[in-house]
Parts: C-alpha cells; structure tokens; sequence
C-alpha cells in the first residue's frame, strides 16, 4: 500500500492506494485561514497536527502495511523554523497581500523583470521574496530567531522524520530564488531583493528531491517517505503530464496551468514561473492564474444559485449567454498570470432586464474559460490536455470548457496530488509502478466541433476586451 500526502491550503488529506494505482481510502481535515487586513497565516502546529491526523485515519482504515510514502503541499509564502524545527511565527501564506507595495515598487522600478530574466519567476506578493523583504523590515526579530524559512510540505516532512536541519526541494525553490539552468539558488537575485544578510535562511535544495524514514505519529516508524515535489507538479505527475507540449488545467479555486517543456525561455511578458522537475532539462511552464472556481462562486452566491443548479443552467441558455460577456478577474490582488495586472478588476457587459441568471453562470463560466485558454496559449500548449481539480465535478461546466478550448480534455479525478507525490516518490526509491495505470483519465471529453469553431472567434474577442481593460487598470 502506498500512501500520498496534501497538505493544502484550507484542507489536509491523505490518500491510500494499492499497486495498480486506485484509491482504496481518503482522510482530510479542514485547517484554518486567518485573515487580517491583507494578512493570511496559518498555525503551523495545527497544520501538522491535521497531517498527522490524517494519516492515522488512513492507516488505521487501510488493510496493508505502507510501503512507501509521498509528501506535497501548497507553495510559495514563508514558514519560519528555529534550529529545533519549531515554529518562530505563524506561516506566512501563499495567499498573504501584505508585501504588494513592495511588488509594486519591483514592477515600476525594473526589479520584477530582472528577476523574471534570471530565474523565470514572476514574483507576487505571497512568494517568498516579497514576503521575507517585507518580514526583514517589519519583523527582523522573526527572521533573527528563525534558522530557516522553508515551505509548507518542508516543515511536515522534518517534523514526520526528526530530521535535525531544513530542506527542500527544486519544485518548491524555484519562485523566486533559484536559477533554472543551474538548479542552485542565484545570489544576485538575493542581492537585487536586499536579502543578502538573510541568505543562511534558504534551506538548502536537495536535488533529487529529499528522502528519509518516519519516526513520528501518523505513519508506522522507518516508513520510507520522500518530500515533494508541491502541489502544482505532483498535480501534473498525478496526471501523466511530463511529455514535452503536454498541459494539465487544475480547475480550482485558482486556475493553475501547467505544461511540460524543455525549452527555457526567459524572452517574453513576465508572468508565471518555471518549475524545475527532478529531471534536469526538463521544467514545467506555469501559469498560476487568480481567476478560478472563486469567480463563479462569488456569481452564484450573488445571485443566489446553488452549485447543483449549475449543470441546468448552462443548458438554458446558448453559447455566448444572449450576449452576456465577463472578463472574471474577481482577484482583489488582480490577475498574475499569464500577465500581472494588479489593479485588474472583474467586468459584465451586455447585461440587460431580460438577462437571465442562467446567462451571468454560462457568461462566467466561458470567461473562466477563455482565461485558462489564454494561459495554456502563454504556457505553450502544444500537446494533450488533462483537467482535475473542483471543476470537474460538473459534467456540463468540463463539455463547455472543451468546447471554448477547442481540445480534448482527459478529466483526471480523485486526490491527484496524493497520486503525484506517491509516483514521485516511488521513483526516488525505485518502486516500479505502471505510471500509465495510476495517470488512466477518468473519461476524456470531446469539444463539439460547431462550438469550438465559434468559440474560436469569441475568443478574439475576449482577448480585445481584456486589452482595453488592462488599459483602464493603468490609467
């Protein structure tokens, strides 16, 4: 039995699985956000204590010793440990706004895109450069107390271990600190944020990703565990997506648009990142946008419509919503992929008395649509496609998101960044695993041939209306 840990953002879960890949049980346990103006922080005990939970549930429901397990987990903010592995300040989340005036500094003063150049990063507020600059002006006892600051998955992988110092992996250090060619961390980007005096405080980068044995609760003691990578790209190995052109489009509460590549091109509008893998030459274009699953439910619950209802309403009305048109950039922190705009604010148009609710939900969903189009596009999108993530779970949103994408969609469902680590993990310790087993697509959803073709020209269309938009932002 092989076990995959994802320690998420709002939930934590553990997922078993048998040899050919399926799921044989699943535990989560919600963890809390706290929000204070522009803050987001999360108590890291509580966070390791629902890992821990998890696991217990899942091993003690599971009928077979665990073989071997995998760790991932969100991205980006700051997780500051003592040289005991402890806690010096709540974590700094991915989601934090805080260091936006810094970002907004970088962006009108070149800093943003030299970085871009360097490492392939495009920093936003709740990546750890912004965030540690921030801290070290506002918070220097923090970081003075601190030993390292490390991402989420580091700090459970060293508490389930006993580890007695930090690490991370590729996966995790490259945004925004690591130069992609050299897979080590770039000095100079260190010095271009003012971080030099804090540089002991980036945990060293194991490559390949790191391993050990278990000797804390939730897993049997000696359990061999490997620690990565995060959650974007155990979402693509999760979902067979590691050849050249390949996409995966993670439907959530953001859209995360991800493309395997071996090309490194640093040219072009700075958005998104690159992710280094565990092979070399090998990267993952992403395109970590805002918009997601979050516009819609501000739309449903604005107009009163229940998630069940959805499937309905997008057969009321037609493509194109009677002319109802919505450029979904809800994001208070405005869109950062595949371009960063953050003053960008959410538009409707076309709207009249004779607009239906069924025409807001099919208009959003299409501008939901034509976003990712837009990021899969930037990422350089060339091959198949798969999809996972909340959006999934409604048939009639993934016939829609078919057709405005004009491509088949290989809908991948259950803990795909469970399955992910576990793979990653299996690899790292030579685990032999029918890879092609584990990635199977759930169902694959053809584009109606009709639609696409007009989809194809409304997508021009959105693009020109973004364009003014954007205009507008900057006015």
């Amino acid at each position: 039995m092989y076990v995959g840990i994802d320690v998420g953002t709002s939930t934590v879960k553990a997922a078993a699985f048998d040899a050919q890949g399926r799921e044989l049980t699943v535990a989560a346990r919600p963890v809390a956000l706290a929000l204070h103006t522009g803050t987001v922080e999360q108590d890291m005990d509580e966070v390791y204590n629902a890992v821990v939970a998890v696991l217990d549930e899942v091993t003690e429901r599971a009928p077979h010793p665990v073989e071997l397990a995998g760790l991932t987990g969100q991205g980006d903010g700051v997780w500051l440990l003592d040289a005991q592995g402890r806690p010096v300040r709540p974590a700094a989340s991915w989601m934090d706004g805080r260091a936006h005036e810094l970002v907004d500094r970088w962006l009108a003063d070149g800093t943003f895109e030299t970085v871009f150049r360097r490492t392939g990063s495009a920093m936003f507020p709740g990546c750890p450069g912004p965030l540690l600059a921030w801290l070290d002006s506002h918070e220097p006892k923090a970081l003075d107390e601190a030993s390292a600051a490390v991402y989420c998955k580091d700090m459970v992988f060293q508490r389930l271990t006993g580890r007695p110092h930090a690490t991370t992996d590729v996966s995790d250090a490259s945004m925004p600190f690591l130069d992609p060619r050299t897979r080590m961390y770039d000095n100079g980007v260190v010095e271009l944020l003012g971080l030099t005096h804090r540089r002991g405080l980036l945990a060293p980068v194991s490559d390949p990703i790191p391993t050990a044995r278990t000797r804390a609760a939730g897993l049997p003691p000696g359990t061999r565990i490997a620690n990565g990578p995060y959650d974007l790209p155990a979402c693509a190995l999760g979902a067979g997506v590691t050849a050249p052109g390949d996409g995966l489009l993670i439907v959530g509460t953001c859209l995360a648009s991800l493309v395997a590549t071996t090309d490194l091109d640093l040219t072009g509008e700075p958005a998104g990142l690159y992710i280094n893998t565990d092979r070399p030459g090998h990267w993952l274009r992403a395109m970590p946008a805002m918009v997601g699953t979050a516009a819609l439910d501000w739309v449903l619950s604005t107009t009163g419509v229940r998630h069940e209802e959805v499937d309905d309403l997008l057969a009321e009305t037609p493509p194109g919503a009677n002319g109802v048109r919505v450029l979904p950039y809800f994001a208070p922190s405005g869109e950062r992929a595949p371009f960063v705009e953050p003053r960008l604010r959410a538009e409707l148009t076309g709207v009249s008395l004779e607009s239906t609710k069924a025409d807001l939900v099919r208009a959003t969903c299409e501008g939901i649509g034509f976003a990712a189009r837009h990021c899969l596009e930037a990422a350089g999108l060339t091959g198949s496609l798969a999809v996972c993530g909340g959006g999934t779970r409604s048939p009639a949103w993934m016939r829609l998101l078919a057709d405005v994408l004009g491509r088949p969609l290989r809908v991948v469902e259950g803990e795909v960044g469970a399955r992910g680590a576990v793979l990653a993990a299996a690899e790292r310790f030579g685990v032999d695993l029918d890879v092609a087993a584990w990635t199977e697509p759930t169902v694959v959803v053809e584009p109606d041939a009709v639609r696409a073709v007009y989809y194809a020209d409304t997508y021009d269309d959105h693009l020109a209306r973004l364009a003014q938009a954007r205009h507008r932002a900057r006015a």
